[in-house]
């Protein structure tokens, strides 16, 4: 479905008309726009923004299927035709398979379902999601090769892959101040803020994007310094100091990143989402202003996850954090067991992969949690990015079990049973003791109200039956006799 195809007179569907849809969904009763997101009855969630669109649809939103046909065509041509094929087997092979990448790519681009996002334009997250495919195939080959050759099959990418590299400790000399160096005494902690550290703090900037929730964020920000507290046995750049677990990481930059999150949300719940064509804006400033608000959400919607208000959100939002946190530690393990340095590009291009892909795999996840009647499959980018997550963790088992069976500290494992059962007893309470108490309670009260109903039913009748025998005289008196 491309943007023409969503518009109606007056105004344009929100991000949610771009899944399919039986048909074009009523005026808003207002009068305003139809502009904004609807759920399966036609009407606009509470937590949706209303969007006021003039309709416009320029060459900008057009398909442009026929155009990208003619230009893949006319470079293959050129290649086969006017290139002469170099004698080079591995060269070959490596131009053979981003040849097929790329046809890939343009097909879905120009084929693919759309999501739920629509700017800056909807191709741009069709490329994405088969950029997902495309790394979920390339996952799923590494895991069926021997480990050596997996390994080695990383120099095709790179030559200086392949080799294994020691992981830097981050442990080490924790003193904050350190008298002995006398020189610099602080120099533990300028050893710390290395390129990592702004990357913390936008990584969980963009983290708070996706998830929209303050307590969500807190939570697997911690969990994942306590994971860290756990594994330090397994990977060694998990050895960090306290203070640069709880000070650097938890405060300065994961909770600021959290907190400019916030705000950013903040903003974009309180914006308005009024859209022009760009050739309708007299004002150069006001058409400076509408392309750099392309690069905004079409309209907003504020993520309500209540956890605890049914035992389904509340797995789900457990789940949504389990994933969370596992695809964070497959970043520390592929790194360990494919020979990976940190600083390298692939790296880099993974996390880059996440940020894009994150954001629609946390709207559909809402969606399909929020309304599934309306939204009755899960999408297909949380699909995938549950399915790569997954699969990551099995290359994990796979290349290097030793390190991941190394067995956990004896007061680490007692935490962590202490932990679930803590979870647990809260999730029985929660949702079985509590409902079932809440539920006596509720019939003993009916009850209790429906017998003094009775009761006094009873004594009203009394009261009333008493006037009406007294014309009779003595027919009680002669009734007893």
């Amino acid at each position: 479905m491309r943007r023409g195809d969503r518009r109606v007179h007056g105004g344009a569907l929100g991000k949610a008309a771009l899944e399919e849809q039986p048909g074009p969904p009523p005026p808003h009763p207002n009068g305003g726009a139809p502009g904004a997101e609807r759920d399966g009855s036609g009407h606009r969630r509470s937590t949706e923004s209303e969007v006021y669109d003039d309709g416009t649809n320029t060459f900008f939103w057009r398909a442009h299927t026929l155009t990208v046909l003619f230009i893949l065509t006319c470079a293959l041509g050129y290649v086969t035709l006017l290139e002469e094929t170099p004698q080079d087997t591995a060269y070959n092979t490596k131009r053979g398979i981003v040849a097929s990448i790329l046809v890939f790519l343009c097909f879905g681009v120009t084929q693919a379902k759309d999501g739920p996002f629509s700017r800056p334009h909807p191709a741009y997250w069709r490329f994405w999601l088969c950029v997902s495919v495309v790394y979920e195939l390339f996952l799923i080959f590494i895991l069926f090769q021997t480990v050596q050759d997996g390994r080695q099959f990383m120099k095709y990418i790179d030559p200086h892959l392949g080799v294994p590299l020691p992981e830097r400790d981050y442990g080490g000399n924790c003193l904050i101040y350190d008298p002995g160096n006398e020189s610099d005494p602080f120099h533990n902690i300028w050893d710390k803020l290395d390129g990592f550290v702004p990357a913390h703090f936008f990584g969980w900037y963009l983290k708070t994007l996706m998830i929209r929730d303050w307590w969500m964020c807190m939570i697997i920000s911690v969990m994942f310094e306590f994971l860290e507290y756990s594994l330090e046995h397994q990977l060694p750049n998990f050895s960090e100091c306290w203070w640069d677990h709880w000070i650097m990481d938890v405060i300065l930059c994961n909770g600021l990143g959290i907190y400019c999150g916030m705000k950013t949300l903040s903003w974009l719940s309180l914006k308005t989402y009024k859209w022009q064509g760009l050739w309708n804006i007299p004002t150069y400033k006001g058409k400076m202003k509408r392309i750099v608000f392309q690069f905004t959400p079409y309209s907003w919607v504020k993520f309500e996850w209540k956890p605890a208000s049914s035992l389904r959100r509340w797995l789900a939002v457990c789940g949504i954090i389990f994933v969370f946190l596992l695809a964070e530690l497959n970043t520390f393990y592929l790194k360990f067991v494919l020979w990976m340095p940190p600083e390298h590009y692939l790296v880099l291009l993974r996390l880059v992969f996440f940020v894009n892909v994150g954001g629609v795999a946390m709207r559909e996840i809402y969606d399909f949690m929020d309304d599934p009647k309306f939204h009755k499959k899960l999408g297909q980018q949380a699909w995938l990015v549950a399915a790569i997550t997954a699969t990551e963790f099995l290359i994990v088992v796979k290349y290097d079990p030793y390190t991941l069976t190394l067995s956990l500290p004896f007061y680490i494992t007692q935490c962590w049973i202490l932990g679930i059962i803590l979870v647990l007893t809260w999730t029985a309470w929660r949702f079985f003791i509590r409902d079932i108490t809440l539920r006596y309670k509720e019939i003993r009260r009916q009850k209790q109200e429906h017998r003094h109903e009775k009761d006094k039913c009873l004594s009203n009748g009394d009261r009333h039956s008493a006037p009406l025998d007294e014309p009779n005289g003595n027919r009680p008196r002669e009734r007893k006799l």
